[in-house]
């Protein structure tokens, strides 16, 4: 039998007591606070691959600007002169379309590489991942392993910890200062810019200088791992280039779960263990600080080093390798084998890109060996547009800008065509030196009468004396009426 129901009371709001300002409040803070992340050393196959990245990367980069083409600076983009130099090529503002064209074959690599095999640019080539690395490897030199620093950062400050302390300081700040004078040394002749620093001359040199050293040290030595989560655009958008048959790093769920320590001569698998021994390796290696195991995370950057690590704590537990491995969604999923999941790679979306970019490169690589490494730009004299001179002609002016895009001096003859009688009244040959451009001024003149009133069409023909260099230009000429 249900017990009588109580009669409905009525309920009169009360309003709240006025705060005690004596009480103590909470504070909560808007941000997350971010815990420094102390990268554990690890050797293996990945780490040797990064290393190798930085290695390539950085010879380039720092030694390209020293090499030298002839009587120039082999790589050098004179914005002052707008001249872009690169090994045997001269590119003028007009060649903006190598430029756009390089752009979107980068691009497209970005999409095949992440499409095939996620974040590997993150991984092994960013500037970002090549200069911490570097930062890094400096810090572990002075002030030794991952429990070292930590210990170090904990302790007091004493004259030991000074002397470390400033010591990686200077080191970063010199290896910054280099990385911002090679920089710049791309831009400016880079001899010519070292001795302009060191008679500190060049002032907007001398800030560009700093404003980069500034950046790689800010960012390689202290932002590191939040530049890739929290500044980087490519790890917010990444997964849209993802699909369940990219090779990512990948933690084997059904292999290692549940986890948990054991000896290596008990029987786990009787204990209901799984393979992973929940040792935090593979978090204490990770440049980002995240765990693998809690599955694919924007973070990741990709770097294979959480491989290297459980791979090592495998071999030494005799289990098999590849609980942490790279590795496609569906293929830890359905248990595929490597050749199931490589031959998933090889999917339309892969091949669609490949083909593109393949077409891509033919295609500009065609066009500079096809170049022709003559400029013309026609330009009117509104200053007088047509008059009539000694003779009976009737005239018009016009500015050839010229510009010879080889490694030595040409002469260029200049000619016109289009209208009956046309002819050039000005010099008709030119010489221009070598990477240089000049403005011509060229008189194009008719007998009076003989055309009829109106713009009619003319074209500039350019060839070069002793090449093959010809370029065609079409302007107008008026006739007054």
């Amino acid at each position: 039998m249900n017990p009588p129901s109580e009669p409905a009371r009525k309920v009169i709001p009360i309003a709240p007591a006025a705060p005690d300002a004596s009480a103590n409040t909470e504070i909560v803070s808007l941000y997350e606070a971010q815990k420094k992340v102390y990268p554990r050393s690890i050797s293996g196959l990945f780490a040797r691959w990064r290393w190798a990245m930085v290695f390539l990367t950085q010879l380039v980069f720092y030694g390209l600007p020293w090499f030298e083409w002839g009587q120039r600076q082999m790589v050098l983009f004179d914005l002052g002169a707008r001249r872009f130099y690169i090994f045997g090529l001269v590119l003028y503002p007009q060649d903006f379309i190598y430029l756009t064209g390089l752009l979107i074959i980068s691009a497209l690599s970005l999409f095949l590489f992440t499409a095939v095999a996620g974040r590997l640019w993150c991984g092994f080539a960013c500037p970002q991942t090549v200069y911490t690395e570097i930062f890094m490897w400096i810090e572990h030199k002075i002030e030794g392993d991952r429990s070292a620093r930590m210990r170090l950062d904990n302790g007091p400050w004493t004259f030991e910890k000074i002397r470390k302390k400033f010591l990686k300081q200077l080191v970063w700040i010199v290896v910054a200062a280099w990385t911002g004078f090679t920089f710049v040394g791309y831009f400016v002749p880079i001899r010519q810019l070292g001795a302009e620093l060191l008679a500190l001359q060049g002032s907007w040199q001398i800030f560009w200088v700093l404003f980069y050293g500034f950046a790689t040290y800010g960012n390689a030595g202290y932002m590191r791992e939040q530049v890739c989560k929290y500044m980087c655009p490519y790890a917010r958008f990444q997964s849209a280039m993802f699909d369940k048959d990219t090779l990512i790093v990948s933690y084997d769920v059904q292999r290692g779960e549940p986890r948990g320590p054991r000896n290596k001569t008990v029987d786990y698998k009787a204990k209901g263990l799984g393979d992973c021994i929940d040792c935090t390796l593979c978090v204490q290696v990770c440049p980002v600080g995240i765990d693998i195991r809690k599955g694919l995370q924007y973070e990741c950057i990709g770097c294979g080093l959480c491989v290297d690590a459980c791979n090592t704590v495998m071999d030494k537990m005799h289990y098999p390798k590849g609980l942490i491995r790279f590795s496609t969604q569906n293929g830890v999923a359905n248990r595929w084998s490597q050749s199931q999941i490589f031959r998933r790679v090889l999917r339309p979306r892969v091949l669609i890109y490949s083909a593109v970019l393949a077409t891509l490169c033919i295609g500009m690589l065609v066009s500079l060996v096809n170049r022709t490494p003559l400029k013309v730009d026609v330009v009117r004299d509104r200053a007088a547009l047509s008059r009539i001179v000694a003779g009976g002609k009737l005239e018009n002016i016009y500015r050839l800008q010229i510009m010879n895009a080889t490694e030595g001096p040409q002469r260029y003859r200049i000619a016109a065509r289009g209208i009956e009688g046309l002819e050039v009244a000005s010099e008709p040959e030119v010489e221009i030196g070598p990477a240089e451009s000049r403005w011509v001024a060229v008189r194009l003149q008719v007998p009076y009468g003989s055309v009829p009133p109106g713009s009619h069409a003319v074209h500039f023909d350019i060839q070069a004396l002793g090449a093959a260099d010809h370029v065609s230009e079409k302007s107008v000429f008026l006739v007054p009426r």
